[in-house]
């Protein structure tokens, strides 16, 4: 008899994805708001495209900064979490024990089991707060790197995204004329973005894809009709 080999699908996305993905939907749509926006006003490529970098240098470094924060604040909030299970596996030996008997017999081991594995377990400091980190607390541990490299990506990523709503603008001199060539680039470029954000997360992908395109365009109408009202 012929076992085929059991391969299971699992996909999670990685923070590295996610961050990708925070970087490139703010990054699609907040520039081509502004575009959108100062092409209701004036028709020169000049302005869209200069107001337009530097809102990309602003806006990357704001969101690379809060990225940077979030995962230095993930990492510190990890440390000190640790560091309260070390004290109270030494100050509170039996109150320990008893929460990770708890926890054991959730997951379906006899009482019996449970004491033997927290015994065992009891035995070996870091793997006994490990436990606690993960299955009491629900905390990963943070990659010492993840600060740094989550600002880089999401700034990176916010830079690629808006150069595609401002690039018809580069290639042309009428801001007005660019304005639709932009809206099309950059909502297909929406689409497909939503479609493959929507594959990395709990997201439908059709649905994903067409809520993203949604939310770019409106931005963007929103902006143009202000300062079409404004002008």
């Amino acid at each position: 008899m012929i076992h085929k080999k059991h391969i299971e699908h699992h996909f999670t996305a990685s923070e590295t994805v996610r961050d990708i993905i925070i970087g490139m939907s703010d990054g699609l749509t907040v520039p081509f708001a502004l575009a959108a926006g100062l092409s209701g006003a004036v028709d020169s490529t000049t302005i869209v495209v200069t107001a337009g970098f530097a809102e990309m240098a602003a806006g990357s470094i704001s969101m690379g900064l809060g990225g940077y924060l979030a995962a230095k604040s993930d990492a510190e909030h990890y440390a000190r979490e640790e560091m309260r299970e070390y004290n109270e596996i030494a100050t509170l030996p039996q109150a320990e024990k008893a929460e990770v008997k708890t926890i054991l017999e959730r997951y379906g081991l006899t009482p019996e089991q449970a004491i033997t594995v927290t015994r065992e377990l009891s035995k070996r400091p870091k793997d006994y707060v490990d436990f606690m980190m993960r299955f009491e607390l629900d905390l990963e541990k943070p990659n010492a790197n993840r600060a740094f490299k989550s600002a880089l990506t999401i700034a990176v990523s916010y830079i690629a995204g808006g150069l595609i709503p401002l690039f018809p603008y580069l290639l042309m001199a009428s801001a007005k004329k660019a304005l639709p060539i932009s809206a099309i680039v950059t909502l297909s470029a929406l689409l497909i973005f939503g479609y493959i954000k929507g594959r990395f997360t709990s997201i439908h992908p059709l649905r994903g894809a067409i809520q993203t395109m949604f939310i770019g365009g409106l931005a963007a109408m929103v902006a143009f009709g202000i300062a079409r009202l404004a002008g």
